[in-house]
């Protein structure tokens, strides 16, 4: 999942209680789905995951690649593997440790602290032995008077700052990173609030190198405070092994398919990355893909549900180029695609994270105007011009349908401006409409401590019944479903302008809202697959003009 760039975490709010009524099409998909979306199978490819340090082109990666194939085979869904030539390369680590010289005392290791080496660290000659220095917070004046050449250097800047300064600028052999974003822990110990927070860290990179082949190392406040303790009594060496491996060959993707019967052209994409270390992120992004890719299909077979009018398609790959490498080489498939649900981090227990499930919606006024009700989280807002917008139908048909599953589970549903970052912002880079399942702010979030224990197999049910729900219905819709969608969107519109109103919204502001939902109400022509039904061109023509 993409790295933060803020600390502050406020999303509105869906009220529950008013959610819309969703059109018969979507409720009949949920009652297909709802039962069928396997909470036990999706945390098996999570557990099944969290094994490797899943980076594109690594065995980890590539064995995951594999077992989310293989099970796809196994329930009779179609798939087929694609490769690409990947932008860098992978790399995997076998041994990482940090000692100390002296007692030997284990400071970082593997098989403790499971992400603490560095991606792109090389390995050492054997075991070497080297000074430690502390340059604290490691800006160009904490280096002076100190002598790192040769020597491993701690610091809190960032592993790739660090390194730069320390290893490139004056020689040193290698980093021990404590960079941490606030929301993980605070800095200062007395306000820590959780025991876990004395042995958390965030995994990092540093540079990839064939000259300087160093390393860098991520450590907890527990170790780093361990090793500052021994520095105030004088001169501390460390002994450092690091083993790793560098892979070169093609980054790998699984593709499934259930085939429209109308448009088969026309697709409803679902993309979840398999790269990253974590449970959550994003072994539960892609545990929920899998889930709910089987339960339509199961559904399907059953004739619970007939076969979905547009082409359904579920993508497993590396997080944005995996997307991209897709969308290049099949460039009229990319064409028919209709909309996009991007799944990451779609499984936390939110009691244990502090997170709460989100809907990052397609790019709307929100995501360009910043709104009192519109909140954007902690990995803050990037930058999206008026110009840009095209509004759908997308969010508030996904919002009803996922408030109509919290009617029967109290889960809670939010939803932020889009932020972009993932697999969602390739498509939306095509004018495609698309939008992101996940949740945030997480205290877990890219560190050692993100495993399956954080993982709920419950919220990956309500996830995946509600992705599934949306996608069938946006492949099968009929005439009477878009004249229901229709009341929807102008329900939403009529919403959403009395609400800017009173937090006094400029008239910019509201024209630009009115022109966004005259346009999502337009994009209901296309709902039903085939040619647009004269009652729906009429009902959307009729409330257009409501809307001026």
């Amino acid at each position: 999942m993409r790295t933060v760039i803020a600390i502050v975490f406020v999303a509105i709010a869906a009220a529950q209680a008013t959610a819309p009524a969703i059109p018969s099409g979507a409720g009949r998909a949920y009652t297909a789905v709802k039962d069928r979306v396997d909470g036990k199978a999706a945390m098996e490819i999570v557990r099944f995951m969290d094994q490797y340090w899943r980076i594109s082109g690594n065995p980890g990666f590539n064995a995951s690649v594999d077992h989310i194939r293989d099970g796809l085979e196994a329930a009779g869904v179609a798939i087929r593997v694609e490769e690409f030539t990947p932008r860098g390369r992978g790399w995997d680590y076998q041994t990482g440790t940090v000692s100390f010289a002296d007692t030997g005392e284990m400071l970082l290791s593997r098989e403790r602290d499971n992400i603490s080496l560095c991606i792109n660290s090389f390995s050492t000659p054997g075991v070497v032995e080297a000074p430690l220095v502390d340059v604290g917070a490691g800006t160009a004046a904490d280096y002076a008077g100190k002598d790192v050449k040769g020597a491993v250097v701690l610091g809190s800047a960032a592993a790739g700052q660090l390194w730069q300064q320390a290893v490139k600028t004056r020689g040193a052999l290698g980093v021990i990173s404590t960079a941490i974003a606030p929301y993980i822990r605070p800095s200062d110990p007395a306000q820590f609030t959780f025991p876990d927070q004395w042995d958390v860290f965030q995994w990092g990179s540093v540079p990839y190198d064939e000259t300087a082949k160093a390393f860098g190392f991520k450590a907890s406040f527990r170790a780093a405070t361990k090793m500052r303790e021994r520095l105030k009594a004088g001169t501390v060496k460390v002994k450092v092994d690091v083993r790793s491996t560098f892979y070169d060959g093609p980054s790998r993707y699984v593709v499934a398919e259930i085939p429209g019967t109308v448009e088969p052209d026309e697709r409803i994409v679902m993309v979840a990355h398999i790269q990253e270390p974590g449970a959550n992120d994003n072994g539960s992004g892609c545990g929920t893909l899998y889930a709910l890719a089987v339960a339509l299909h199961k559904a399907i077979a059953a004739k619970a549900l007939p076969a979905p009018g547009r082409t359904l398609t579920f993508i497993w790959g590396d997080e944005n180029r995996g997307s991209r490498a897709w969308l290049t080489a099949h460039p009229e498939q990319a064409r028919g695609v209709q909309y996009m649900f991007s799944m990451d981090m779609t499984g936390e227990d939110t009691s244990k994270t502090g997170g709460t499930f989100l809907i990052e919606k397609q790019a709307d006024p929100s995501a360009v105007w910043p709104r009192p009700s519109d909140p954007h989280t902690a990995w803050g807002a990037s930058e999206v011009k008026a110009s840009e917008l095209k509004g759908s139908l997308l969010n508030d048909l996904h919002l009803a349908i996922c408030l109509r599953r919290a009617k029967d589970t109290g889960w809670v549903v939010k939803t932020n401006p889009y932020e972009g970052g993932s697999d969602h912002t390739e498509f939306k880079n095509l004018g495609i409409p698309a939008l992101l399942n996940w949740h945030f702010t997480d205290r877990f979030y890219h560190t050692n401590l993100d495993r399956p224990d954080k993982t709920s197999a419950a919220e990956m049910v309500n996830v995946g019944a509600a992705v599934a729900t949306s996608a069938w219905f946006l492949a099968s819709a009929s005439e009477q479903d878009a004249l229901a969608t229709v009341a929807l969107i102008s329900q939403a519109a009529a919403a959403r302008l009395a609400l800017e109103t009173s937090q006094g919204a400029s008239p910019e502001i509201l024209s630009a809202w009115r022109t966004w939902y005259g346009e999502a109400l337009d994009s209901v022509r296309r709902l039903k697959p085939g040619p647009a039904a004269a009652p729906v061109n009429r009902a959307v023509e009729r409330a257009i003009l409501r809307l001026k």
